[in-house]
């Protein structure tokens, strides 16, 4: 999450991705990921945004950490009751064993592909063992920018689901669909859950 180009439309969009984003918290799969890690665990929002998932992790009762490169997203995160926010990245995630979750919602695809299989080896190594990931992305091949200038990385499927077993993952749930970001372009999604093995 280097590209100062995205990083810069996101600061500059904070608000109004924030109004986009503002029922996160309630989102099925934010729900599912509260369900299926330990009761008062520790939990990572990597790419957290404003932080309404954050927010609901920890009015579940989780010891909530959020990350983010862009502080006008961070400031909003700080916001919420029981949230601890920290401007990071990826490339930050340097721990071992120290969560039961990380919560990895469309922002992983903000970093160049080459870099994938590193962030999956650090997330899988942060996770205490059995620990759970969820992780969000736009389905695709290749890298380019939206029609407001954020940088992808696309990813198939296949190539998804073979990366995470590559790095240490079993996967549990995966759904895919299609929806609006902000820049109203509809595009193809995935969204799964794996655990550390």
């Amino acid at each position: 999450m280097s590209d100062r180009e995205t990083l810069q439309i996101y600061a500059d969009k904070a608000g109004e991705y924030a109004d986009l984003v503002q029922n996160a918290g309630a989102d099925p799969m934010v729900q599912k990921f509260i369900a299926n890690v330990p009761k008062g665990g520790t939990v990572l929002d990597i790419g957290c945004g404003p932080g309404f998932a954050a927010a609901a992790m920890a009015q579940a009762g989780l010891t909530a950490h959020a990350w983010d490169p862009v502080p006008e997203m961070l400031a909003l995160a700080k916001s919420h009751p029981g949230v601890t926010a920290r401007q990071a990245t990826y490339a930050d995630l340097t721990d071992t064993a120290a969560y039961d979750g990380i919560w990895s919602n469309f922002s992983m695809l903000h970093t160049p592909l080459d870099t994938w299989p590193d962030h999956f080896a650090a997330i899988n190594q942060a996770l205490k063992p059995g620990g759970l990931l969820h992780f969000g992305t736009k389905l695709g091949a290749g890298q380019a920018r939206d029609s407001i200038g954020r940088l992808y990385s696309y990813m198939t499927e296949d190539a998804l689901t073979d990366l995470l077993t590559q790095t240490g993952f079993a996967l549990t749930y995966t759904r895919t669909g299609e929806e609006a970001g902000l820049s109203g372009e509809i595009a193809p999604f995935i969204v799964l859950q794996a655990n550390r093995g």
